[in-house]
């Protein structure tokens, strides 16, 4: 039986290297707001307008984000899990199979990779100031969206630009914009993958989810065994 004390140690250890990695793409990101002249860029503190929608998230962003959260006092937690809980209604609704923990990887890849871009419903993370609850804890993705990933190599590994940019963000100093993403998102990888081998004796980096669905769910009562197995992973 595998030393669960090892296994919480382990995980810190895997949680706290990404949270690394993650420190390292917002330096890249405060270097192209400071070298922005004005006017450039939208970005700026209190703009959540990227913060609306449902988005899937990693399982290590999921455990990671939840660390977060068991910080914030029990008032400002239960306010946030009420935000999430017509959030898992409606995917229940969508999807009959989801169940907990709330894993996507068991449904068509379509049907939750490329949710609705007009939904405008906000985090549930987002606080009455329209701050996030949780900034050092937000996932990758919260970090990268609204500029162009573009690697040294010149690839491009940008999804959505940030239309309310009132300049071109690709004017920036290609020595302050571009930055490894080739090598970050190779180690973001291998992370996930030695993730789900601590937690679950499966390495994958298929294991996504929501941000309400990570919050409501109880990962503490997960066989994670069970949840991330090779039927989930067929293709990895």
């Amino acid at each position: 039986m595998p030393d669960q004390a090892a296994t919480a140690a382990n995980l810190k250890v895997l949680t706290s290297t990404y949270r690394e990695l993650l420190d390292g793409i917002d330096a890249w990101f405060e270097r192209c707001l400071q070298a922005a002249p004005p006017g450039l860029l939208a970005c700026r503190k209190g703009c959540n307008a990227c913060c609306r929608g449902l988005f899937d998230i990693t399982l290590l962003d999921a455990f990671l984000l939840r660390a977060g959260f068991a910080q914030l006092a029990a008032p400002v937690q239960e306010q946030a899990l009420a935000r999430c809980r017509p959030r898992l209604l409606e995917l229940q609704a969508r999807w009959p199979e989801l169940h907990h923990p709330y894993l996507l990887n068991t449904l068509p890849d379509d049907s939750w990779t490329a949710m609705p871009e007009d939904d405008q419903t906000p985090c549930p993370l987002l606080g009455t100031d329209g701050l996030c609850l949780i900034y050092p804890y937000r996932p990758m993705t919260c970090r990268l969206h609204g500029l162009p990933n573009l690697d040294p190599s010149g690839e491009d590994f940008s999804t959505d630009l940030c239309t309310l940019h009132p300049g071109d963000p690709h004017t920036l100093p290609a020595a302050v914009l571009r930055w490894p993403f080739r090598e970050t998102f190779s180690r973001e990888i291998a992370l996930l993958r030695d993730f789900t081998r601590q937690l679950a004796g499966t390495p994958t980096c298929e294991a996504d989810t929501f941000i309400p669905l990570a919050l409501l769910a109880d990962y503490a009562a997960v066989d994670w065994s069970k949840e991330v197995s090779p039927p989930l992973v067929g293709g990895d």
